[in-house]
């Protein structure tokens, strides 16, 4: 592995942005489009640079092959649902603590995927990034500002979506 550099940081940071940006921006757009169509234009938009860079490198799209059903359920599954999810939640809560529930599936799937899978172990450093991961979002919670009791089952019903799908997906994978 070679070390990071100055370059990797700032891509780091900007992919941090973009991400974290996204909510506030779903957040405004749920003002004027409903949670299918904040989903359809995220997955068109996100589709178009895809399929062009797949044409002009002149890659074979393996979802237009005789198993597209397959593809289009685990498009379903990993694009669509979710961006339909969040949006819908977004609805309800801020966007801000939208972002905070979603941090909480990196750190669900860390700690399921030692138990479903066996190259995942956890390991004192992976112990302790996930301590330090759930010790912030619950200092994030601790002054119950961003969850109110009008908000409380709309931020309980996104941080377990995202789990379930988690869960979801990581149990299917030891299935096969």
């Amino acid at each position: 592995m070679r070390q990071p550099k100055l370059t990797d940081y700032i891509l780091l940071t900007v992919l941090a942005l973009i991400w974290a940006s996204a909510f506030f921006n779903i957040k405004i757009a749920t003002y004027s489009f409903g949670p299918i169509t904040i989903a359809f234009l995220r997955v068109f938009f996100g589709a178009l640079p895809v399929l062009l860079l797949c044409y002009f490198k002149k890659i074979k799209v393996e979802a237009f092959s005789k198993d597209w059903h397959w593809f289009a359920m685990i498009g379903f599954i990993n694009l669509v649902a979710p961006f339909f999810l969040i949006a819908y939640g977004v609805k309800s809560v801020q966007s801000n603590l939208a972002a905070i529930l979603m941090s909480s599936t990196v750190l669900s799937s860390t700690v399921l995927g030692h138990f479903y899978t066996k190259n995942e172990r956890f390991d004192l450093t992976r112990t302790i990034g996930v301590l330090i991961g759930f010790s912030g979002i619950i200092y994030l919670f601790s002054d119950n500002l961003l969850i109110t009791e009008n908000n409380f089952i709309s931020a309980l019903l996104n941080s377990f979506r995202s789990n379930l799908l988690c869960c979801w997906r990581i149990t299917h994978i030891k299935d096969k």
